[in-house]
């Protein structure tokens, strides 16, 4: 196998972030209370192993509960701008420690080195969000009827939070939740993907840091490490009210079943099967990269990846053949080389599933404009570096109406006017982000309108994928129906409650009910 170079600086990384020498072949981090078997976290990059990480045992995991439980009936006391201190800290410690986690994340996960850094970005963004948030976590006044009375809604710390995260942002999702939920009054239980979780191990040892410092317990900030049956752990604990679950529809519709099974409340962030609707009036020079960044960043394993292109039969050549030629530009190779485009799929499984998906579009008729492929040689010896592909194809197609967590692109046409695009664009399970590209603000308005595009996210003349933090994240139908990260986000990590003050010297009721002794 090839080995990493030196120059790309990855054995600097780990030391950084508190991991031990690449070589030898373990990492633990500060609160790991794991004594399982270990697991091992190899780079799709090149193969090579990074690090070991002891998995959670149900007695390891009982002793991270009562941490994170003792913890919370501290934290919550803490005047909230307080703890939005804590979280400045955390977003400044995250500004020191960019470039190695960033390094960390795209060597652990496989996505280019600025997706890398832009994750930590991420990170840091919604502490800054976050902070501000300490000192506006507002109830509000409301009208009574009753003379001499008046109504208060006031919000509470929840409790522990369960985090369930996927490989494909091994650090960002983490950071939206317990960003929030810290300032919240929460403490924070997380799960990370097993395949990756030396990013987790590493987070944690940053939190950990500025939680010594302030003389706070680590149980604010606990994780978990195993497969599935760990999650499990959380998700049918009762003592966790609120689990966060970012993953496939499948492991939602599990996850979710099993937390409303004890009342728990979730927050599910699920598959999606994202489209761009390009109309007459499209700008090819933000349509192509918009779409093409869309559909090949991080491999295509972003939840809101770029699946489908609807476009109009009047531009579709000229659209379909600029998409094309651009793809002829992409390089593809190790993400911490800031002069490729692309890098691996997380692993083989992944590569099988790529595979898979192109055979069963070509056998539903599709034809493929851009061949699809592993690439072998030099620098690919990990197997799992894929050529992004395109093919023509029907929206019925089975395969198109399904996620495919890889770079396969979709091209279809539509003749109508915009509704009919809308329609084809609504026309699949799945809720999360949706675009257009028109210079028509008439079609612009529609795509936005209550009969426009059905998903959580809808964007206009940029692509689906890269959201900011400052807007709420998450996607409708199978897609979950949870949001993340901005807006007013915060109130799932709360609960809420009504009060009524009665300052007068007389006890009317509500509804003018008369109740004379």
């Amino acid at each position: 196998m090839q080995a990493v170079s030196a120059d790309f600086g990855i054995k600097d990384a780990l030391k950084q972030l508190g991991l031990k020498d690449i070589n030898e072949g373990t990492s633990t981090g500060s609160n790991n209370f794991g004594s399982g078997e270990l697991i091992a976290s190899y780079s799709p990059t090149d193969g090579q192993l990074i690090g070991k990480v002891s998995t959670t045992t149900k007695d390891d995991y009982e002793k991270v509960i009562q941490a994170a439980q003792d913890a919370f009936l501290m934290f919550r006391a803490m005047p909230a701008p307080q703890r939005g201190e804590i979280v400045r800290q955390f977003g400044n410690k995250l500004r020191e420690l960019k470039e190695p986690l960033g390094k960390l994340v795209s060597y652990e996960m496989g996505k280019s080195l600025q997706e890398g850094y832009g994750e930590v970005q991420e990170m840091i963004d919604i502490c800054d969000f976050a902070v501000g948030l300490s000192r506006q976590l507002n109830g509000q006044t409301i009208p009574s009827e009753r003379p001499g009375h008046v109504m208060r809604e006031q919000w509470h710390s929840l409790g522990v939070v369960g985090i369930i995260s996927a490989f494909n942002f091994p650090v960002a999702v983490w950071a939206w939740n317990t960003a929030l939920a810290w300032v919240c009054g929460d403490t924070c239980i997380w799960k990370a993907s097993e395949k990756a979780p030396l990013c987790a191990v590493a987070c944690q040892n940053i939190i950990a840091e500025v939680l010594k410092d302030n003389n706070l317990p680590e149980g604010i900030s606990c994780i978990i490490n195993g497969d599935y049956k760990v999650g499990e752990f959380m998700t049918t604990d009762h003592r966790i009210p609120l689990i966060s679950a970012t993953g496939s529809t499948r492991m939602g519709r599990i996850v979710g079943a099993k937390v409303a099974e004890r009342f728990g409340k979730s927050l599910l962030e699920l598959g999606g099967n994202n489209a761009i609707i390009i109309t007459p009036t499209a700008d090819l020079k933000v349509v192509v990269p918009g779409a093409v960044f869309g559909a090949v960043g991080t491999c295509g394993q972003r939840c809101t990846s770029t699946r489908r292109l609807i476009i109009h039969e009047s531009v579709y050549n000229k659209v379909r053949d600029a998409i094309v030629g651009a793809y002829k530009q992409l390089t593809i190779g190790n993400p911490l080389d800031e002069k490729n485009h692309i890098g691996p799929l997380i692993d083989k499984d992944a590569v099988n599933t790529y595979l898979a998906a192109i055979e069963k579009a070509k056998a539903e008729g599709g034809n493929v404009l851009v061949e699809g492929g592993v690439l072998e040689g030099e620098g690919y010896e990990s197997g799992c570096y894929v050529k992004p592909a395109i093919i023509e194809a029907k929206n019925d197609f089975e395969i198109v109406q399904s996620e495919t967590f890889a770079p396969i692109l979709y091209l279809m046409k539509y003749s109508g006017d915009v509704e009919q695009a809308i329609a084809m664009q609504n026309g699949v399970a799945q809720g999360l982000s949706s675009a257009i590209m028109t210079n028509e603000m008439k079609e612009a308005e529609k795509f936005l309108s209550f009969a426009g595009s059905d998903c959580g996210i809808a964007n206009v003349n940029i692509g689906t994928s890269g959201a900011e933090i400052g807007g709420a994240f998450g996607g409708e139908k199978e897609t979950g129906g949870g949001r993340e990260s901005g807006s007013d986000a915060w109130k799932i990590y709360m609960r809420r409650q009504t009060n009524t003050i009665n300052y007068s010297d007389e006890l009317p009721l509500a509804q003018g009910i008369k109740f004379d002794l």
